[in-house]
């Protein structure tokens, strides 16, 4: 910011507006520096800006759509500058707003069923009402309290991302600690609003209406307020999602969401970054929701009916693709299924092993694995629950992938036949006339064979059964073994530096900085390559006089 000296600076093009007699405000909001001068709280700008005639004329250029044929500022600036004062976050203009009634009622009225809710000034009511809700809590939600229709109607506009966000920091479900938390979230669960939010998924069939309750309903589960936490790991509002997921009508966007809602239930931490849980560590207004055996049992009651979705013996959709067809494709919803299974073996219960054992869950995910070859999706899950059974203290879990679902014996067939089927029974088909690719899981059953021969070392059972398979102590001899050489990644010299080689850490690590390199070595590289004329000419003189320069500045 500069000084103003008298006499010398020129005069803001705001205050030459306001000096003017009969301005109006559309002459302050077409003028290019009217942001800057409420940040910079210009007192006369305040001081117009703050009365309630020129509140209301803003809060009508955020919630009221104009017409078609109306002037482009009209339809674009002048929404995008009202919107951008109120952010600005001037006391005097937000407490103008909250303690009227009437401009309340202005402000809400966009949410009324028969306005229009355009995507853009949805977004701008949204960065106005969270403005209000982090400077202006209290009377904000005093002002909700007491006109109650206001959260079912942000519910149905759930399909807007916008007001999805304003609903998942009204619940608390966001990184922000609103004052007088508790008595907001307790109101909150009176009111019934995660009801609300899950009932979306039989009221509409839109898949951005499911994704976004799905992403509020995951908010809540990742850092719960401690009002809501113990209802939506209840086993009843667990089989209310089911229910919604398992109607016959439904799409399967559906069964996706709702199956996105269990897993964050089960493992809340799964799609949080690293930077938000730090962030989370330091915040006491909720608890982090954990699944409970009564909630994981409530899930098992459904599993047997989400196994049959897995089955694709009946599908009969063919699907073609650059190395042949699928017949049928895997699908999303049955992906998000695997994932589950995933889930649900990574949290250790044994209730939950058994009953995947009981009901086949596991051999089929594996079968899966095999006749899907180029979906990774389905490879990475698998991989993870194959690592989970080996890696569990339970030694029929363990007997269960070895035995009855032939793990080695189906990696060995599969680095026998490494090319793709051309077999028409097969789910997956390589193209006529052309040479079958090879499959695309070896990466994977890779990794599942090295985990394999690291827990030989410790677990007698693996050791047993890798020992008395000669085909696993052949190919591990002949293939693997050189597999795992060429792939070691330490022992390329592709130019890196010879560190590289014994290094254990990622180069992003903060000790990378601090690595000792030659620099005189590098400086005499430099100078040989001028030398034998692989930079142009013309810069060799200039290069010579640089290192000279260097060389007289600097101690190797």
């Amino acid at each position: 910011m500069f000084w103003h000296v008298p006499g010398l600076s020129a005069a803001s093009p705001v205050d030459t507006i306001l000096d003017k007699e009969n301005f109006k405000l559309e002459d302050l909001l077409d003028e290019d520096e009217i942001i800057q001068e409420c940040k910079a709280l210009n007192t006369r700008l305040i001081n117009f800006l703050r009365d309630k005639v020129q509140v209301e004329l803003l809060l009508r250029y955020i919630v009221e759509e104009t017409p078609d044929d109306a002037e482009k500022k009209r339809i674009f600036r002048f929404p995008f500058i009202a919107c951008e004062i109120f952010i600005c976050e001037v006391d005097v203009i937000l407490k103008t707003l909250v303690e009227d009634e009437d401009l309340m009622n202005l402000l809400f009225s966009f949410l009324k069923p028969d306005h229009p809710h355009g995507t853009l000034l949805a977004g701008y009511f949204g960065k106005v009402v969270i403005c209000l809700m982090m400077r202006k809590t209290l009377p904000l939600m005093n002002y909700v309290k007491s006109h109650p229709e206001i959260v079912s109607q942000l519910v149905d506009l759930i399909g807007i991302t916008s007001i999805m966000e304003v609903l998942i920091r009204l619940i608390g479900a966001d990184e922000t600690m609103y004052s007088s938390y508790a008595d907001s979230m307790q109101w909150l669960d009176d009111i019934q609003v995660l009801e609300m939010i899950v009932d979306k998924f039989s009221s509409s069939d839109s898949a951005e209406v499911h994704a976004n309750a799905a992403e509020i309903l995951c908010a809540v589960t990742r850092y719960a307020p401690p009002a809501l936490a113990t209802k939506i790991s209840s086993p009843s509002f667990v089989g209310r999602l089911f229910h919604h997921a398992f109607e016959d009508s439904r799409p399967k966007s559906v069964l996706v969401h709702s199956l996105s809602v269990c897993i964050s239930l089960l493992d809340p931490k799964r799609l949080v970054s690293a930077s938000y849980q730090a962030f989370r560590s330091q915040l006491s207004h909720g608890t982090l929701v954990t699944a409970s055996p009564e909630t994981v049992n409530g899930m098992l009651d459904s599993l047997g009916d989400l196994l049959k979705l897995l089955d694709v013996s009946s599908a009969e959709n063919i699907l073609p693709t650059t190395y042949g067809s699928l017949q049928p494709p895997l699908g999303k919803h049955r992906l998000k299924i695997v994932e589950f299974i995933s889930v649900l073996l990574s949290i250790g219960s044994e209730v939950a092993e058994m009953r995947l054992i009981d009901l086949g869950a596991i051999k089929h995910v594996i079968n899966l694995f095999f006749e899907y070859p180029f979906n990774n999706f389905l490879h990475h899950h698998v991989e993870n629950i194959i690592v989970s059974c080996l890696e569990s203290k339970q030694d029929h879990l363990i007997a269960h992938v070895l035995d009855e679902c032939e793990l080695v014996t189906r990696i060995l067939e599969a680095e026998k036949n490494s090319a793709l089927s051309i077999d028409l029974t097969k789910r997956t088909l390589s193209s006529e006339g052309r040479t079958p690719p090879r499959v695309g899981f070896v990466g994977h059953i890779t990794r599942i064979a090295n985990k394999l021969i690291q827990l030989a070392n410790s677990n007698s059972t693996i050791q047993s059964h890798l020992q008395q398979n000669s085909g696993w102590t052949e190919w591990h001899a002949s293939i693997l073994t050189k597999r795992n050489a060429v792939e070691n990644v330490y022992q390329w010299a592709c130019g890196r530096p010879t560190s590289m080689q014994d290094r254990g850490r990622d180069s992003d690590d903060e000790d990378f900085r601090d690595r000792d390199y030659d620099v005189a070595a590098l400086a005499s590289n430099l100078s040989q390559a001028f030398k034998y004329g692989i930079y142009p000419s013309e810069d060799v003189d200039e290069a010579q006089a640089s290192q000279e320069r260097d060389d007289e500045g600097c101690v190797f």
